[in-house]
């Protein structure tokens, strides 16, 4: 079976230096029925514009996504964050979206809202996130590991991680792709770098404050498996996508409040590791679309995980629920690290579900 093209072998498309009469191009982007997929279709519009209010609500067949049924298939978006569009160019834009019933209600699957009810009632102290995406690349087919032998597997963990030349890191151009396209959309990408089994990567987003953690992660996620696209590559956000001894993927959130960057703020950092002790349950359950199913598969309390089944903390401990980092225990303030969400989590029931906890907003 020969790999699919479009036609263009590689080369840049001609008719996207045409002019657009002054009108741009608006993508809306959603999350779609499974929690973790991303859908988007493009809207015209008559001008160019940077704030999100001039932005109209649109829809989409939910039949199609599973968010609807048939005969009441209608779903609403409603635009919630612009970020440049850096595969369109010029004026052109990428819409994240929250959707909406038909009664113009926060849809079941929708998220967000919460989110950003909580994140307004909490906004005082001043929440900080910083989140590590780990993904795996796969051939045009999305089964067989990007540049893995055809036949067998590679060798084992240990020169891939941070590593360089063909024969320890495959992909590289796809993640230098993605980290530019970031930048000039107005994602805070703070890093990149190659992970411990081969084809697999990482990158961080942030600090963001509040809200804005989710937008910009679910955004840099449909920039990645755009620019995937452009390589007939397939991004794999699956926690543990090779079974045996190779490393899962994980989505490691960063929180700091207000109180934890100020001097002595290790107590509070402590204090809310304490709080967080008493919700593991919970936690899992949001830490990967499907309650925790998927996460089973990770955290085995192998591969620099914790057991799914307990709650453990320390200081530089990557075996470890909860990591406080080497310099910030010296410090004596900074912030601290979740290891548990999954891959393929939601960053909105990530921030959510952390908040809810360490800030005790619920009885």
């Amino acid at each position: 079976m020969s790999e699919l093209m479009d036609g263009l072998d590689g080369k840049k498309n001609p008719f996207m230096d045409l002019e657009q009469g002054g009108r741009c191009q608006a993508y809306y982007i959603w999350i779609d029925g499974t929690g973790q997929g991303l859908r988007g279709k493009t809207k015209t519009l008559d001008k160019p514009t940077t704030n999100v209010d001039d932005l109209p609500i649109w829809n989409y067949d939910g039949s199609s996504t599973g968010q609807a049924m048939g005969e009441n298939s209608d779903v609403y978006l409603k635009p919630v964050a612009i970020f440049k569009d850096p595969f369109r160019g010029g004026d052109n834009i990428l819409v994240m979206c929250e959707t909406l019933t038909h009664e113009l209600e926060p849809h079941p699957t929708n998220y967000r809202r919460e989110c950003f009810e909580n994140m307004e009632k909490v906004a005082d102290q001043h929440p900080w996130f910083g989140i590590e995406q780990e993904y795996t690349m796969f051939d045009f087919t999305g089964r067989h590991p990007y540049g893995w032998p055809k036949n067998g597997y590679p060798g084992p963990q240990g020169p891939y991680y941070c590593g360089v030349g063909s024969d320890r890191v495959k992909g590289r151009k796809i993640v230098e792709a993605h980290y530019r396209c970031c930048m000039y959309a107005g994602i805070k990408i703070a890093g990149s770098n190659a992970e411990v089994m081969p084809s697999q990567w990482e990158y961080q987003v942030g600090p963001c404050e509040g809200i804005t953690m989710g937008d910009h992660l679910w955004v840099s996620r449909w920039i990645l498996c755009r620019v995937a696209e452009e390589f007939n590559v397939v991004i794999s956000f699956d926690p543990k996508p090779i079974p045996g001894d190779w490393n899962g993927a994980g989505c490691h959130t960063n929180i700091s409040t207000q109180t934890m960057r100020e001097a002595g703020g290790l107590e509070s950092i402590y204090q809310a590791i304490e709080l967080m002790s008493k919700k593991h349950k919970e936690h899992i359950e949001s830490y990967d679309p499907t309650g925790g199913a998927d996460n089973k598969r990770r955290l085995t309390g192998l591969h620099e995980t914790a057991s799914i089944e307990k709650f453990n903390y320390g200081v530089a401990h990557r075996g470890a629920s909860i990591r406080i980092p080497r310099q910030v225990a010296a410090d004596g303030h900074g912030y601290f690290e979740d290891r548990r969400p999954s891959s393929n989590a939601d960053p909105y029931s990530i921030t959510n579900r952390i908040i809810k906890t360490i800030c005790s907003l619920e009885e």
